[in-house]
């Protein structure tokens, strides 16, 4: 009777867990984001928050506090700038194509037009001289892309008060990430109804994701965006940082990645006959733009997530259609967490396994 006691009383137990976590979370959850971005900070600037407390031992919150400002400083407050004036170019431009300022089909006849004769009549016989299916989705895409940018910034425009709450909210829960997150996380840790040794490596494998990922796809990617950004504006292309933006963006894609934005700018430089400005472009594109995945993802990743590209992408990619920015770091964990729980799976079962008998 008492053991039938116990165990209903363990139900009720998680049960009440099961509820009180819910409730936590529903409460919570319109603050996700902002948590989620202040997690994300206090585990990229742990080691800065070390180094500060190492010249102040003992001074938890002072290192905080000087950790907080120079990521207010030297990676907000820029971006907030940056962000800005981005949102000011993706207003204009959608503008422009709204009123019909902008028509990507005649870009596509200025190009066509500046191909040689044998080339033309070559797209021709093959069906592609006159793309009109093409050009008019090219139209569509671009509006809806550029579109997207502006509604997002008038949607935070017009709520500035839940933006400056969440804001807040991001700082305040940062500063104490910061300075209590490595107990924080021990102890969730060693809360979770796993085995130690499985919560450690599961934990351990969620930190290398991260910063894999931050490292290796939201650096790079910015750093890809400025030298396209800087490029365009040494040639004189309008709306540079929109297009910096986009390639940002795009660098997230295996393969062609900013290539994607830096070739049709060069194509339609030079069609349009602005030769040096288009090789300008080209160059950069392969000697500065492209090299720089090359040189710094080993450098600032250092050793590989386990995750194959084609999962990167698609988790990236599913990430971003289902949380917004936050899918780009959440969809490649979810990747990793799912290979390293299986991976571990497949070492316990190998374990657990008979040991072949020898044959005599």
């Amino acid at each position: 009777m008492s053991t039938d006691r116990t165990a209903l009383e363990n139900r009720g137990f998680f049960l009440f867990l099961a509820l009180v976590t819910f409730a936590l979370l529903y409460i919570s959850w319109p603050f996700a984001a902002p948590i989620l971005w202040a997690t994300l900070a206090a585990i990229m600037f742990q080691p800065l928050y070390q180094w500060f407390l190492a010249r102040r031992p003992g001074k938890n919150n002072q290192a905080a506090i000087a950790t907080l400002l120079v990521i207010t400083f030297a990676v907000i407050l820029p971006s907030l700038l940056i962000g800005s004036a981005i949102v000011d170019q993706a207003i204009g431009v959608f503008n422009a194509f709204r009123e019909g300022r902008i028509d990507v089909r005649d870009w596509f006849d200025q190009i066509m037009a500046a191909l040689p004769g044998n080339v033309r009549a070559s797209l021709d016989e093959s069906g592609f001289g006159n793309l009109g299916e093409v050009q008019h989705r090219a139209q569509e895409f671009a509006e809806e892309s550029v579109g997207l940018i502006a509604q997002q910034a008038l949607a935070i425009g017009g709520g500035v008060f839940g933006f400056v709450l969440a804001f807040g909210v991001g700082l305040y829960v940062s500063y104490f990430l910061l300075r209590d997150g490595q107990a924080i996380g021990n102890s969730v840790v060693r809360a979770l109804p796993l085995e130690s040794s499985i919560a450690e490596r599961l934990a351990e494998r969620f930190l290398t994701i991260v910063r894999a990922t931050i490292k290796g796809s939201v650096v790079v990617g910015l750093v890809q965006g400025a030298l396209g950004s800087i490029t365009f504006w040494i040639v004189g292309v309008p709306s540079s940082l929109l297009l910096g933006l986009l390639m940002a963006i795009a660098s997230l894609l295996p393969a062609l990645g900013p290539a994607l934005i830096w070739i049709p700018v060069a194509a339609y430089l030079l069609a349009v006959g602005d030769i040096w400005q288009g090789v300008v472009v080209i160059v950069s594109g392969v000697a500065v733009i492209g090299m720089a995945d090359n040189l710094l993802r080993p450098l600032l990743v250092g050793r590989d997530t386990g995750i194959p590209d084609w999962m990167i992408l698609i988790t990236t990619l599913g990430g971003i259609a289902a949380m917004g920015l936050s899918g780009i770091v959440l969809g490649p964990l979810a990747a990793g967490l799912f290979l390293a729980g299986w991976a571990i799976l497949r070492e316990q079962r190998e374990a657990a396994a008979p040991a072949p008998v020898p044959e005599d």
